[in-house]
This record gives structure tokens, sequence and C-alpha cells, in this order.
């Protein structure tokens, strides 16, 4: 699953745009003083690697990322000479020191994140190790109304809702997870923000480009199956008189300090 994200053209309107914002609030929250060394595992198209840039004044910034795409896009996007970009996982930390270290909407996706997580508290020796995941389960709105519709439709649906496939992504597994690989001062908290799409085609039109769960299960389906799907869809949500839509997308946050 780590290579369903390898287009930053497909991840940017599907929730790129929605995680700087993510992003922002969260580096807020870690307080970290100026001059540090921080990495991004899993960097993606840099979102929170420039939150960090932006926010937090560092003295130098590593993103890694498995996907070269990503990575392409990524410095495209940022010129900053305190910034470098690396194609490879978390195992290409080997060696490296920081003061921080960060993931932002990586965790469920990578097959073993206790071992993820264990590479970020050594990557950090006294330092601080956070992540942010999306709250698939609860207020990660528009991937929630997607799935209640598409389950109403088809049952069988369900077992593909991230929701259920993602147990991470809840505090208590957040924190679980940190203390299991031997974090302390362990914290969590939701980030929200807002997310207001022009019109339902705004919403729409990123679930099919057939990458993650949900665009990949629209996908799926046959061209009648994906109408039915998409009008009831649009029966669901907030559509205000203007045609805007109107929702909420949580992130679950934690950090803890290695020792």
């Amino acid at each position: 699953m780590v290579d369903l994200w390898s287009s930053g053209t497909d991840y940017e309107p599907y929730v790129g745009r929605w995680s700087r914002l993510v992003a922002a609030e969260f580096v807020n929250w870690l307080g970290v003083p100026a001059g540090r060394r921080w990495v991004d595992v899993g960097c993606g198209t840099g979102a929170l690697t420039n939150a960090v840039v932006t926010r937090c004044a560092p003295s130098e910034v590593l993103g890694v990322d498995p996907s070269e795409e990503h990575i392409a896009w990524a410095k495209a996007h940022q010129d900053d000479p305190r910034v470098a970009f690396k194609v490879g996982d978390v195992s290409a930390l080997a060696g490296h020191v920081a003061d921080v270290v960060v993931s932002g909407l990586v965790l469920n996706f990578i097959p073993d994140p206790a071992a993820a997580v264990s590479v970020m508290r050594a990557t950090s020796p006294g330092g601080v190790v956070a992540a942010y995941v999306w709250d698939y389960a609860g207020r990660m709105e528009l991937m929630r109304h997607f799935w209640d519709a598409a389950v109403e439709l088809d049952p069988a649906a369900a077992s593909l809702d991230e929701g259920a496939l993602f147990g991470v992504c809840r505090p208590d597994g957040l924190e679980d997870l940190w203390r299991d690989c031997g974090l302390v001062d362990v914290s969590t908290r939701a980030v929200d923000v807002p997310t207001v799409f022009r019109d339902f085609d705004d919403y729409w039109r990123p679930f099919l480009s057939g990458r993650a769960p949900a665009p990949a299960y629209a996908m799926s389906l046959d061209e009648g199956a994906r109408q039915r799907l998409r009008e009831h869809l649009r029966a669901r949500l907030p559509v205000a008189a203007d045609g805007s839509i109107s929702l909420v997308a949580r992130a679950w946050a934690v950090r803890g300090r290695s020792t």
C-alpha cells in the first residue's frame, strides 16, 4: 500500500491539500524551539516538511519517501537550502541523527509500524518523535461519507473501509504504539481542519484516481454502480445553496520523547 500514492498529481486534490492544514497545526502543537534538526518520514509531496520550514526555523530538514515521483514533486516545490529529500523508506535513516523525527499520514500504510517507530526513536536520541494519521473511523468526513454511502449500497464494501482496516488510527492505538516502542511523555490530540469543496465535482473527482482504498473501490465498480454511488453520495452530503460542501477532516496526532 505504500506505493499507492506514487503520483503527487493524484494525491494533492484528494488529501494533500488538507494535509497541509493539519501539518501547520501539528508543528505548532509540538512547540519545538528554533535551530533543531528534523526528519520527515514518508514525506510524500512535502506538506509536513514545508510546514516545518515555514513555522519552526529548523537548522536542517531531511524528507524521506519511497516514491521517486513524490520526491520529485517535493523537490520541485521546495528550494530552501536547509531542506534535502531522499528516496527510501524508514530504513534509510540508519546512522542519521536528528532532534525531531515526524511522520504525517503514513504509519497506517507501513507494514510494521512498530519497527518504523523504533527506527524513528533511534534516530532521535533524547528528542521528539511525533506523527499524525487521519481519523478514518470518525471525523475524516470526506472518506467517512464515502464509505458509509458505499456500504449502504454494497455491504461487502465494509471490509475495505479504512476505518475498519487501520486500527492504529485512534488515540489509544497511537499511545500504545508509542509507549510499546519505549517513548515517554506520550500525549495525543485531535487536529480538526475545514475541508470546503467548491461543488460536488470538486469532492467527487479525486475518487476517480483509482489510488488508495476509497478511490480504488470506486474505480473497481462498473459504470452503473459507480454512478449509483455518486448520486447516493450527492444526496447525503451537506450541499449549501451555492453548491459548496463544508466538511471537517480530523487527524489524530501523537508525540513522545525518546530516552
